[in-house]
């Protein structure tokens, strides 16, 4: 299978954002003008095996709510191109990562069926930075990401007193079950309805 390749170009009053991925590897590259997002962007490309440039321009002098949302949208439209009709691919996948004392838990499904189950707490405090990063917005990047890219995606925190460590590991979880996932084991859909 050769050629897992997708792009979104999305501009709106708010933000303007440019994602290529491809599934099969490449560089990773992450600008949105938000530093630590921009690290869990990395930490997405590089654990999930995906070529990964993401550049985003928004409205940061409000807050981070639509670059962090509207990359999620685009990540997920570029993913969903990538993967076409899914022939070939494991589909399901779920890992348990840790990050020193945090531990994330992650299954998803690429079931065509856009669902989010999102459990993770947060010890309160925004991550520094410059600007610093509202650790609620987490939730806001998966939903828009699940929702674009038709998958089912549940994402749980099972210990953690470091908001850092916990969001990191969300990412590597995720990424680590998106590169199980859209590995290729066969030629055809993994459905019995015969699409995804």
């Amino acid at each position: 299978m050769t050629g897992r390749t997708g792009s979104c170009e999305r501009t709106t009053s708010e933000t303007a954002v440019k994602v290529d991925i491809d599934l099969d590897g490449g560089s990773v590259s992450a600008s949105t003008g938000i530093p630590f997002f921009d690290h869990m962007l990395d930490q997405l490309g590089r654990h999930g095996g995906f070529g990964l440039a993401v550049e985003c321009r928004g409205d940061l002098e409000i807050d981070a709510h639509h670059t962090v949302e509207d990359v999620g949208i685009a990540i997920g439209t570029a993913f969903s191109e990538a993967l076409g009709d899914k022939a070939g691919v494991r589909r399901f996948a779920s890992n348990r990562v840790p990050l020193d004392e945090a531990l994330v838990d992650v299954s998803l499904d690429l079931s065509g069926r856009p669902y989010l189950h999102y459990e993770v707490g947060f010890p309160g405090q925004k991550i520094l930075g410059d600007p610093p990063f509202d650790p609620q917005l987490i939730e806001e990047f998966w939903r828009a990401f699940s929702v674009s890219a038709a998958l089912t995606l549940h994402v749980e925190s099972i210990r953690g007193a470091n908001t850092h460590h916990i969001v990191e590991a969300c990412f590597k979880a995720v990424a680590r079950s998106l590169r199980d996932a859209v590995a290729v084991d066969g030629d055809a859909v993994p459905s019995t309805k015969g699409s995804l």
